[in-house]
Formats: C-alpha cells, sequence, structure tokens
C-alpha cells in the first residue's frame, strides 16, 4: 500500500498492468520507484501527491495505448508538462499515472511559405521562440516561465504573457492539433490554414481545458512576421494608486503597446533584495513599458507618449533602455518577481483575476485593503496593461491559523474582482486551487454544461480528475491545502 499526501490511499497497480505499460513505452520510461514518483508529485505550487507511476512516452501512438489501458482499469491519467502549473493543475491528485510529455519535444516543422509551426507539446516556449526568430517569424505568447514551460501546457492552460496586450494569448495561434481522448481514440483537429470553420472548434474547445478532456500529442501554430524593433522604459511611482491611473490613461489615449506590466513596493524590494539592480526601494510601483515594429523611430515615440502620461500621473521618474543590454536588464526584474517573493515569506498563494482596464485603480485598492485586513502582505504584480493582476498573498504554513487568513483573503480578492466585472483566472488556469469558486464566477448552469462536456469526452472522469471542477459544497483554498500535508512521513510501497 502507499500512504498518499492528500486524496486518500489506493492500491498500487497490478504487476500485469506495470508489464503493459513497460511495453507501450519501454521499461526505462516507466518510473515507479519512490523517488521517481516523488519528483512527480509537485507543481509550481507547494502541495503534492504521490502519483503510482509516472510514465514518459515518445509519441502519439504511446499515448493513445497508455489511454487504452487505463480507461481498461479505470486507472487516473494526469497529464503534464514542464510542472510549472501555479494552479496546482499538474498535481497527480489521487494517484494512478503522471503522464509527462516532456520527452516530446520535438519541432517537427517551421513553415515560412505558409507561417505555421508544427510541434510537440514537451517543446520548451523559448526554444521555439528562438526557433522562429532565426527565420524571421514570430510567436507572442510569453509566459514568465517561458524558459521552462511547455507548449502542450500553454495550450492546455491558454497561457498568455506580457505581450498578450498587443498579441493575444495563446489560443489565438492555435490552429490545429492532435489530441488523444480518454479511451484512447486520436483526432486530428484543424491545420494549416488560418480560415477552418468546417464543424465544431473542437481543438479550441481543448485549449483551455486543462488536460481534462483530452491529451494533446501534437499543436500547428500560427506565426506571425517578426518585429524589428522594440523600445522599453521603466516608470517609477511614489503612489500605486498613481501608477494604477497612469495604466488606464495609456490605454484610453489610443495608444497599442506590446507590454505595460506593473510591480508593487513589495515585489520592487523583493526583487533588490535577490538580484541587487539599483531598483527605487521608495517607489511603490514601477510600470514596464514597451512598444515594438519595424520603426525604431516610431517605437521609440509611442513609448516617449507613455512616459509622458507616467509623468502626468505622478511618475517622479522614468529611465529609458537605450541598449538590448539595458531591455534586458529591465525585464529581468520583472521576470524574477515570483522567485524573489519566496524570499520574502516561506510560502505564497499567486493568484490571478482580471478585472476590466478601467477597474485596475480600484482593484488595487481593494487588494491593499484586504492585506491590511488579513494581516497578510500581498505583492501585486502582473499584466496590468489587460486588467490581468497577480496578487500574491505571502504566508507561512506553519502558523497556526494562517491558512485560515490565506483563505478568506483569497476568498476577498476573488470576489473584488467578480464585482468589479472580472473574472477568477486570465492564464493560470483554475486547476486544483481555484476549483471550489468555479460557480461563483461562471454560475451553475455553465458549471453544469461543462461537467456534461466532460461527461462526454471522458465519461469514466480519469483524466486529471480533482481538478476545475467544485467538489465540496464548502470549503475553498485552506480547505484544500490542509488536505495536502507535506511529504514528510510518506512512506513507499
Amino acid at each position: 500500500m502507499i500512504r498518499q499526501a492528500g486524496m486518500g490511499s489506493h492500491m498500487p497497480l497490478s504487476g500485469p498492468v506495470m508489464a503493459e505499460l513497460e511495453r507501450i513505452c519501454g521499461k526505462t520510461q516507466v518510473h515507479g520507484g519512490p523517488a521517481q514518483r516523488v519528483a512527480y508529485s509537485f507543481d509550481a505550487t507547494f502541495p503534492q501527491d504521490v502519483p503510482d507511476v509516472a510514465l514518459t512516452p515518445s509519441c502519439t501512438e504511446e499515448v493513445a495505448a497508455i489511454l487504452r489501458i487505463a480507461s481498461r482499469e479505470r486507472i487516473p491519467v494526469h497529464p503534464r508538462g514542464a510542472g510549472t502549473s501555479l494552479s496546482g493543475g499538474a498535481l497527480p491528485l489521487g494517484g494512478g499515472i503522471a503522464l509527462s510529455l516532456a520527452r516530446m519535444n520535438q519541432i517537427l516543422d517551421i513553415d515560412p511559405a505558409d507561417t505555421v509551426a508544427v510541434v510537440q507539446p514537451g517543446v520548451v516556449t523559448a526554444e521555439l521562440q528562438r526557433a522562429v526568430e532565426a527565420v524571421g517569424l514570430f510567436y507572442p505568447p510569453d509566459p514568465a516561465s517561458l524558459s521552462q514551460s511547455t507548449i502542450g501546457g500553454n495550450v492546455a492552460c491558454n497561457a498568455g504573457g506580457p505581450r498578450c496586450l498587443k498579441y493575444g494569448v495563446t489560443k489565438d495561434y492555435v490552429l490545429g492539433m492532435t489530441a488523444v481522448l480518454a479511451d484512447g481514440r486520436v483526432l486530428t483537429l484543424g491545420g494549416r490554414t488560418i480560415k477552418n470553420v468546417t464543424g465544431y472548434q473542437l481543438g479550441q474547445l481543448l485549449v483551455g481545458s486543462e488536460g481534462s478532456l483530452a491529451v494533446i500529442t501534437e499543436v500547428i501554430l500560427r506565426l506571425i512576421p517578426l518585429p524589428r524593433q522594440r523600445a522599453t522604459a521603466a516608470a517609477y511611482f511614489p503612489a500605486l494608486d498613481g501608477a494604477s491611473q497612469a495604466v488606464s490613461a495609456i490605454m484610453s489615449s489610443g495608444l497599442l503597446p506590446v507590454t505595460v506590466e506593473m510591480m508593487d513596493a513589495v515585489s520592487i524590494n523583493a526583487v533588490e533584495d535577490y538580484l541587487q539592480l539599483g531598483l527605487p526601494r521608495t517607489a511603490e510601483a514601477l510600470l514596464l513599458l514597451e512598444q515594438d515594429g519595424n520603426n525604431a523611430a516610431l517605437a521609440r515615440a509611442d513609448v516617449e507618449r507613455m512616459a509622458a502620461i507616467c509623468r502626468e500621473h505622478g511618475a517622479t521618474s522614468v529611465t529609458a533602455a537605450s541598449t538590448a543590454e539595458e531591455r534586458d536588464g529591465l525585464w529581468r526584474a520583472r521576470r524574477a518577481v515570483s522567485g524573489a517573493l519566496g524570499r520574502v515569506r516561506p510560502n505564497k498563494l499567486g493568484e490571478d483575476v482580471v478585472v476590466p482596464r478601467s477597474q485596475i485603480p480600484a482593484m488595487v485598492r481593494r487588494i491593499r485593503a484586504i492585506s491590511e485586513e488579513h494581516g497578510l502582505p500581498v505583492a501585486v504584480f502582473g499584466h496590468a496593461g489587460d486588467g490581468n493582476l497577480h496578487p500574491n498573498i505571502l504566508f507561512d504554513r506553519r502558523v497556526a491559523g494562517e491558512l485560515e487568513r490565506v483563505e478568506r483573503a483569497a476568498a476577498a480578492i476573488f470576489g473584488a474582482a467578480l464585482a468589479l466585472g472580472g473574472t477568477l483566472s486570465g492564464e493560470h488556469g483554475i486547476g486544483s486551487l481555484k476549483r471550489e469558486f468555479l460557480e461563483v464566477d461562471l454560475g451553475r448552469d455553465a458549471v453544469d454544461v461543462m461537467r456534461a462536456i466532460k461527461q462526454a469526452l471522458d465519461p469514466l472522469g480519469i483524466l486529471n480528475p480533482h481538478k476545475v471542477f467544485p467538489e465540496r459544497a464548502s470549503g475553498g483554498v485552506s480547505a484544500f491545502l490542509r488536505a495536502l500535508p507535506s511529504l514528510e512521513g510518506w512512506t513507499p510501497g
């Protein structure tokens, strides 16, 4: 027997089943040892649960064969890429098979004539970007984890990133895919054409489905011409409210920047402690501004207009990058925020709410009030230009009563976003950490329709169970976290 660190105990997979899996994947790609299983027990959140086995298939045919066995034996299957999920979406809750697609990491084709790339799901986002840029093409989605996260995970969660303000999110670049259903059937959806409205858009249904409807094994991505010029600046504000108002003003000015990113004082000081970049510790907010195009003068002019708007709303200084190295330095600060916050408190709950742009100042004020009310530091950063904020609640789960305060603070942040006309998630997905709040956002009827779709494609409920859909009449973040203690005391069977 295996004592699980979360969803209860269950029997290990039988010897004959393990032998079948070894025949499909090869013995070296079936990871059943205690240390191997623990290695697949977590994602970028901090809860853990141990799978019965981890598999690393190499192709669609192997994935299909695995799912046929899983369907026959009623074994849960948890697809995962690089494990960078911030919503608990890659956790193997309840055991079963952790299905890692990391070995399926080939760029199969880059076609400049059709401006598409065909890739396997384990391709790292940054590697794809470098490959297409080498031939003058551009794949814009750029999640903060782009150097680790994979295309399959990006598609499963409909990932975004700073450039999505101008260029859109992952779904806007998915033209087609190969996907394996829970029973092992293989679907080929979409293709290389820009237009395709033949039948239901099943491929788009799978984008953002978080591995709960099918396993994506190949993706056809739309590419666009690579912008040749970029201009970047950072504006520093003595008041967070002024920075929020500047974002609204920039977006109302007729400009369409590539990026308007925000960092608050907690984020700025955490990054400065970590990297010592010379960021002003007295600033209450930083806005990172960027424009691109094929005309350097026009890109600079747009950034200068944004800088002027920032000064009108109280920015005390604006630093423009004059070299690629200076631009990389500005971006280094923004990319380091999430990791740097781990130095402030041992645990954090990284949220991902979206509000209409006009409501950014009100949302920031409410987050600050929530932080004070619950006695928890909350760092605010994110893609302010499209209203996508990442309030990170910092805490220590070892302190008695702290999880309850985290739950109340998170619920208050969700409520504030919804009250301002926003939504629970812009790019991280629902996963397991937000599932209990889904109905509050979408309503019961919408969730019932989602459940019906899940039932149609995965009637046995084996694909990424305990994700997306509510499972408790009450509970929420702290109930979930309490149900997932650390792996101290875990004993392998």
